[in-house]
């Protein structure tokens, strides 16, 4: 058997990782401006991660939801508190895409209507609902093409409020800063005049906080900067450090209904020691003010390089985008290849760049160094 070809591949075979560096097999260090998509938050192979799940994995791996999982009510109570929303209610599954598949199960469920409005260029999973509120007709089948979602323009409230006072819409899901859109971020007038059109028309406010959330803009999520609440936010990638793990973050307004939403992984015993390590590593470590600081520091170093190659720096905290003048692959491949540091892309021609949140400014310098000599 081979593996289904549907990944364009860099020739690097990854096989170590420590903070913000990574190892392939032939023992060349890269600089990690990607982490692995977002998903490494506290750093590679951190001791006090390995030791906690190393840990739990010699007590228990896994167990199902039928039984009490104290695990899951520890790491409820810690998110709560550190993220400021402890009068939520938590759901967790294994993925982002089956977060935002149960945020918006869940919203239909409450009111009982069926469309959705979501953003120009978003992206919010691979399955079935989660593709159909995602932007892009190339991945969307004809099975998952239901007529259920309508797209419209980031920051354009007028837009918004248009389609919210028709009376049908069932849910808005939101990025407050999107990832593969190009880094493009809502602004507060927007977001609260949104929030408060959903109020009036009995709408429900999802926040998809995958990648822009868990500390990564600074503050723990990404609508937290835009002065709103809203009534269900979806978590993953950064959540576990690399461990299969999603949340939902649900508003006390919602009452939950025995066997309306379930999940065989979600919340396993190993899962809740990896968010609790992360959680660990976060207070510790001040992981996600470092986010702020570190992250405001490259932005001004971008913008201060002044290369004609750099039309625009776009981001907040460790979620930056840089527009470039020509295909990223320009500049993405001879980073890899040549000055050996991975980041992400968007579009034709974003580097996107979604560092461990233990960034410091050091490997920052290294960073600009490393892409002034590419471009």
């Amino acid at each position: 058997m081979k593996l289904f070809d549907v990944y364009p591949l860099f020739d690097v075979n990854v096989v170590k990782g420590k903070g913000c560096k990574v190892w392939d097999d032939r023992g060349q260090e890269y600089l990690d401006l990607y982490g692995g998509h977002a998903v490494i938050s506290i750093g590679h192979t951190h001791p006090h991660y390995i030791e906690k799940v190393t840990d739990q994995l010699q007590k228990i791996g896994f167990y199902s939801n039928s039984v009490v999982n104290k695990l899951q009510v520890e790491l409820a109570e810690r998110l709560g508190t550190i993220s400021g929303y402890d009068d939520y209610q938590l759901f967790l599954i294994n993925s982002g895409a089956e977060a935002n598949e149960n945020a918006l199960k869940l919203a239909s469920f409450t009111n009982g209507r069926k469309r959705v409005l979501s953003c120009q260029k978003a992206f919010h999973g691979r399955t079935s609902l989660a593709v159909e509120v995602t932007n892009n007709p190339k991945i969307i089948a004809p099975i998952n093409d239901n007529g259920h979602v309508t797209y419209l323009p980031l920051n354009n409230l007028s837009a918004w409020e248009t389609e919210l006072q028709k009376g049908d819409v069932c849910a808005v899901i939101l990025e407050c800063i999107q990832g593969v859109g190009g880094i493009q971020l809502a602004t507060p007038s927007f977001a609260q005049g949104l929030q408060a059109a959903c109020k009036k028309y009995g709408t429900i406010l999802i926040c998809d906080e995958i990648q822009c959330g868990y500390g990564r803009s600074g503050k723990f999520f990404a609508h937290q900067w835009l002065g709103i609440r809203p009534d269900i936010i979806t978590v993953a990638k950064g959540i576990a450090n690399g461990f299969p793990m999603g949340g939902v973050l649900i508003s006390p307004e919602f009452k939950p209904v025995y066997g309306q939403l379930g999940t065989t992984f979600g919340g396993n015993h190993l899962a809740c020691a990896a968010a609790l390590a992360v959680l660990d590593i976060f207070e510790d470590e001040h992981l996600v003010e470092n986010a702020d600081v570190v992250g405001s520091y490259l932005i001004n170093q971008l913008k201060a390089l002044n290369s004609p190659h750099i039309k625009d720096v776009r981001g907040r905290g460790l979620m930056i985008g840089i527009d470039l003048d020509c295909p990223h692959a320009e500049v993405r491949k001879p980073l890899i290849y040549e000055q050996h540091c991975f980041t992400g892309c968007a579009g034709q021609n974003i580097l996107r760049l979604l560092p461990p949140l233990c960034l410091t400014k050091q490997d920052a310098d290294d960073f600009i160094e490393r892409l002034k000599k590419v471009l």
